[in-house]
């Protein structure tokens, strides 16, 4: 069997192997859908930052660190899926 035929199941890829020419293409997500994900990261992202700001507020320290991180990392995974997705 030829390495042209790819990885047989079960089998990894070699990395430095070049990606065939017939790869498909991944459709990107539609407008509207990638709207309505970035939507509800924003909704969760804003309930992130409410639990840090309570968290701050009655001095949990360690709790407002890890809503404030939560809120990031989720702003930054929406915008992610409505810029690139």
């Amino acid at each position: 069997m030829s390495s042209e035929s790819g990885p047989r199941p079960g089998e990894v890829r070699d990395p430095r192997d070049p990606v065939p020419a017939t790869a498909p293409v991944p459709a990107r997500r539609p407008l509207i859908e990638r709207i309505g994900m970035a939507v509800i990261a924003v909704v969760l992202a804003s309930l992130f930052g409410g639990v840090a700001l309570a968290a701050w507020a009655g001095g949990e320290v360690f709790l407002a660190a890890m809503g404030a991180i939560g809120c990031l990392m989720t702003l930054w995974v929406g915008a992610i899926t409505l810029f690139r997705g």
